[in-house]
């Protein structure tokens, strides 16, 4: 939800880094922005555990690459 949430009021990505337990939002809110982005017009349960898994497992990628990190991610802005 915290990249999710960004990346709908076109925040700047490259310099945010997801912090675990920080509670942003309501479970409404989540909700809704999930079933937003999951581009399904009736998503089960299912749907969306799979579309999260999928999504927090590459963004978890994403930060540990070397592409995206601010060393060498400056030279490689929006990657």
């Amino acid at each position: 939800y915290q990249y999710l949430s960004r990346y709908k009021q076109k925040e700047n990505l490259d310099r945010f880094t997801f912090v675990p337990g920080r509670i942003e939002g309501t479970e409404k809110e989540c909700l809704a922005c999930l079933m937003e982005f999951c581009q399904r017009s009736n998503p089960s349960w299912t749907e969306l555990s799979n579309f999260t898994r999928f999504l927090n497992f590459q963004l978890k990628k994403c930060e540990k690459s070397v592409f995206c990190s601010t060393v060498v991610g400056g030279e490689f802005s929006g990657f």
